[in-house]
């Protein structure tokens, strides 16, 4: 059962999401027949993370709330709070704003005790973004701030990151064109001190789009090409080949 779990774990690096998800059920059979629940909870969680990778919805949701329910048994708090977020996720994904707030609300009074705050951040950058969709940008505004201040006193370096897009993307909305850009300034150096190069992409690719709204392009054709060589270096070596035979 652990080496199916390493080896669906190696196919989520890989981005093979159908291996994934096959190797994590047949893990799930294995870890139930040995009524290791606590294994079978993980492995849910990580299949409504590769469902909800693959654009699988009801079965994210299905698998989420299973490893809810199985946690509830355990009565683990911390992981139990961990699933409930990624729960709300989901939901959120799937335009179920009311069911994401529920569970958010669980998870953020789960992670209320001291001893728990660890990932408390993640949950509120998680509201942040529920605020958002609901239109709320100044409730969004004071959720990232606390969610920085909590992630910062707890030295946990990817949710300091994340936080700064919020950030950024909340002064786009207000128009505070200095503060998008410091805030992406902040959150690319964080993802790249870290190595984060996925999340580093994706944040990149924002700032991008936003630049393009502002109608600078020439700086958001700098950011499309960072984020184009995080992902395929080749394409940009021959993109790049490419302008230099036009300019000849």
């Amino acid at each position: 059962g652990r080496l199916l779990g390493i080896l669906a774990t190696t196919y989520v690096a890989n981005h093979e999401w159908d291996r994934a998800i096959a190797a994590f059920e047949e893990s799930i059979e294995v870890g139930a027949a040995m009524f290791d629940l606590r294994r079978v909870a993980r492995m849910y969680g990580d299949l409504a993370t590769a469902y909800h990778e693959v654009g699988e919805a009801e079965a994210a949701v299905r698998y989420a709330m299973r490893s809810v329910v199985v946690l509830e048994v355990l009565r683990d708090r911390v992981a139990l709070a961990r699933s409930e977020n990624s729960l709300a996720l989901v939901l959120m994904a799937r335009g179920d704003l009311d069911g994401a707030r529920t569970h958010l609300d669980r998870s953020l009074e789960l992670s209320a005790g001291g001893d728990l705050e660890f990932g408390r951040s993640e949950v509120l950058l998680s509201l942040c973004e529920l605020t958002m969709q609901e239109g709320k940008v100044e409730q969004a505004y004071g959720m990232a701030r606390e969610a920085l201040e909590l992630a910062e006193r707890h030295e946990e370096g990817a949710t300091i990151a994340e936080a700064h897009v919020w950030l950024g993307r909340i002064a786009d909305r207000r128009g505070e064109h200095d503060e998008v850009d410091r805030a992406f300034e902040d959150a690319i150096l964080g993802f790249e001190a870290l190595g984060l190069r996925e999340r580093l992409l994706q944040c990149h690719g924002i700032y991008a789009e936003i630049l393009e709204r502002r109608g600078e392009l020439a700086k958001a054709y700098v950011h499309m090409k960072e984020a184009l060589q995080a992902s395929r270096p080749g394409l940009l070596r021959r993109e790049q080949q490419r302008e230099h035979a036009s300019s000849a």
